[in-house]
């Protein structure tokens, strides 16, 4: 399979799969946008590990042969083997072994991808806070890191922290986003610490409801105030990427970063609708926010902020 093929299938997963990285995806140039693409097809498949129905133990297994595969295409970035972990019919990994001798994405950071998806496996809890962050710097800030490098990086080490500090400003919108979907499936991502601190106690998994009771409603929609003006502080360091990297770039990353921004003005607006079931944008509003990035609206708002 030749790169042009394995490239056209990557950008049809995203998309077809891609609900809210799509919009700023497509405003890339064309080399930009079929890299990033392979990475988020990439990610896709680790993600669909971690969240499909198979057994854990079957999951550990398949999220430690991806491991082998980011390794092996590492390796072969760098010229230091051809290793047999490594599909040359797979689309995917075809893309982005030739992303990774095209631009400087680090795909090692997948590897961190992988350790989050491990985690959820694994059923992991936090206690605090700065539990949390790890898992949060694993699942997206690592792709920040990788999109960063597709975008290129005049000061790699600030940018990268400014990347990072955006994936954890999305992470924690989707936590507010999917709790009670995380619920329904075993999980908790909320800081025991936060919990404790308003009071909080979800019910026993397989129950169907994660809050039955009023009174806890109330008390998590104060946590999700609590939540939402954190991830705020998030987005504000994060989104000084825009004013760093060129204006296609900076469309790119302010249009996904907009979408989920408006996102959480919604959540903090109507905590218990997150209870109900998943919030999003309707299509016109997610084409809305893509338009004003494009337009340069964030970038020109942050650029006094973005000292490096």
């Amino acid at each position: 399979m030749n790169a042009d093929e394995a490239y056209a299938q990557c950008e049809q997963i995203t998309w077809e799969q891609a609900r809210n990285f799509a919009y700023g995806i497509r405003l890339l140039p064309p080399e930009k946008r079929r890299a990033l693409a392979a990475v988020y097809a990439y990610a896709r498949r680790i993600d669909d590990i971690g969240d499909g129905d198979l057994p854990a133990l079957e999951k550990a297994q398949q999220l430690e042969a991806a491991r082998q595969q980011v390794k092996a295409l590492v390796a072969r970035v760098r010229g230091e083997q051809q290793d047999d972990a490594l599909d040359d019919n797979d689309p995917v990994l075809v893309a982005l072994a030739d992303t990774g001798t095209r631009l400087p994405a680090p795909l090692e950071a997948f590897e961190e991808l992988i350790d989050g998806c491990v985690a959820d496996v694994n059923q992991a809890t936090y206690e605090t806070f700065e539990d949390l962050l790890w898992y949060c710097r694993c699942v997206a800030g690592s792709i920040g890191r990788l999109s960063l490098g597709i975008y290129g990086a005049a000061y790699p080490e600030r940018q990268s922290k400014l990347a990072d500090d955006l994936g954890v400003a999305l992470q924690l919108t989707n936590i507010l986003r999917d709790v009670r979907e995380d619920f329904l499936n075993n999980r908790v991502y909320l800081p025991k610490e936060d919990l404790d601190k308003f009071g909080i106690e979800f019910a026993p998994f397989g129950s169907p409801e994660p809050f039955p009771s009023e009174a806890m409603q109330a008390r998590f929609a104060n946590l999700v105030e609590f939540e939402a003006n954190r991830a705020r502080e998030w987005y504000g360091s994060g989104l000084r990427l825009l004013a760093t990297i060129d204006r296609r770039s900076g469309a790119c990353t302010g249009a996904m970063a907009g979408i989920y921004r408006r996102l959480l003005e919604r959540i903090a607006r109507n905590p218990h609708a997150v209870l109900e079931g998943r919030m999003s944008l309707p299509g016109s509003e997610k084409a809305l926010v893509a338009a004003q990035a494009l337009a340069g609206f964030d970038r020109w708002k942050y650029r006094k902020g973005a000292h490096l």
